[in-house]
Formats: structure tokens, sequence, C-alpha cells
């Protein structure tokens, strides 16, 4: 396994997997220069990051977990208003009245008590514990070039959704939101992880994906929100690229 940089991995056994509630779902422990970040793969386009005693929670979806059993989210950052990245009682569920709740404009404007981050935004949100140095969470662009609901209208528009850089430590997380292999990626420096959605006709085609780590260069990808699209032509895609670490997880 250790000569493998760019790694096929489906973790199914109990040891890869941390028990939320009456739900198992899938972990991988990232250390950072100021303690671990721990990823909790829920499923579509929800995510858990726990970090230095601070929990952030990335598009809440109550049909891929039980909320209600999850642990309360300190952040939770929303990146559309789609029904599938923006629901309302997943979001009830794991906030309190000191979570920080931020989403792109649309989306804020139907969350009560919202932060709107428009592209371009950035914003250092406190962590939970006292004298924390906080989460930096920069707002990036998101949007379709290729795909459309109808001629001359993409299913995500460009200006309205968004993707988000956190920083953990010495990490740079990229969670792309919906979107396709967009110019400002080009922009984006120091991604050390990085999740590329694959769920068509929405989003990326594998060659998209795979044509966006090239562009990023993560040292860990995370191929998300995928569907039914077959992950195993993005680790073909990038055999060559052995700086990159392609991990596969359930995140239909």
């Amino acid at each position: 396994m250790k000569a493998m940089n760019v790694a096929f991995l489906f973790l199914m056994t109990l040891s890869a997997g941390t028990a939320l509630g009456k739900e198992r779902h899938e972990t991988d422990v990232i250390p950072t220069g100021s303690g671990d970040l721990t990823i909790t793969f829920l499923g579509h386009g929800s995510l858990l990051l726990a970090f230095d005693g601070t929990t952030v929670a990335i598009d809440p979806y109550g049909k891929v977990a039980d909320h209600t059993t999850l642990p309360k989210a300190d952040i939770i950052l929303v990146t559309h208003e789609h029904g599938d990245h923006l629901d309302l009682e997943a979001i009830k569920a794991i906030r309190t009245d000191r979570t920080v709740v931020a989403a792109n404009p649309a989306a804020a404007e139907k969350i009560p008590g919202a932060v709107a981050m428009k592209n371009g935004d950035e914003k250092l949100f406190p962590g939970a514990r006292k004298n924390s140095p906080g989460i930096r969470v920069i707002a990036v662009p998101a949007y379709n070039l290729v795909h459309e609901r109808s001629p001359g209208v993409p299913f995500h528009p460009r200006g309205r959704g968004n993707g988000y850089v956190l920083t953990f430590g010495d990490k740079r997380v990229y969670v792309a939101g919906d979107t396709e292999n967009i110019p400002e990626m080009k922009t984006l420096a120091g991604v050390d992880i990085a999740f590329l959605p694959m769920n068509l006709p929405y989003t990326m085609t594998p060659g998209m994906a795979a044509d966006a780590a090239r562009t990023i260069r993560p040292k860990i990808l995370y191929p998300y929100h995928f569907g039914e699209t077959d992950t195993y032509r993005i680790v073909e895609l990038l055999r060559d690229r052995k700086e990159i670490e392609v991990r596969i997880r359930r995140m239909q």
C-alpha cells in the first residue's frame, strides 16, 4: 500500500468507520501541524469535519444520515440552495444557539440567522475551544460551463453557488460544491485535500474532475457527490499523477 501514490480504496471494515448514533459512516483522520482533522463521510455532498474540538458540517442532508443522532455543529456551511444541499430540517437537528451558519446569499435568505457569503468572501469563524484560532473559510465560485437544465440555462449559474476553502492548522481543504472544472480553479493555491463532485449531468464527468485535479494538484483527492458515476474512471485518468492520492469513499 505504501507504494501506491494513486489509491483506489474502499474502506468497508468496521475499523474504517465511526459510529454516530445508530449509523456507521466512514472516517479518515488527517494529521495537521496543530492536531488531527477527522473527516466523516455522510454521503452525497454532506460532510462532517472535526478539528480542535470544533465540528464543521457541510451541506447537511437528511436522506444520507439521521442528523438527530449526529454531533451538534459549531459551524454549518451550505454551498447552494438546491434541496439536496439546503435541508432545513437537517440543519435544525444539528444547530444550537451558538452554531454559526454560513451560506451563499440565495440559501442564506432561507435560513434564519444565516451569514451570507458570496464568491470571494473570507471569514474567520470562532472555534469551539477557548483561545482557539478559529476556522478560516473562503467562499469560491461553483458553477456550470457545459451542463444545462435547458438551452442557455445551466444547472448552476455563475456567481450563485459557493465552494469553500477551509484552513485547519497547516492544511487547506477545498470542498468544491456543485461545479465543473472552471477557470477560477487555477487561482486555488496550496490545497492539500480536495472534494470534487461527479454527479452527472449536474456537475463534472470523470474527465472534467481529473482536469480539475491536475489544475488544483491536491495531495489527497476525494471524489464526492458522485451518484451512479463510475469512480474507477478518475482513478485511471489520474494514474500518471503520482503526487495525487485518490481516495474513494461512500459518497453517492
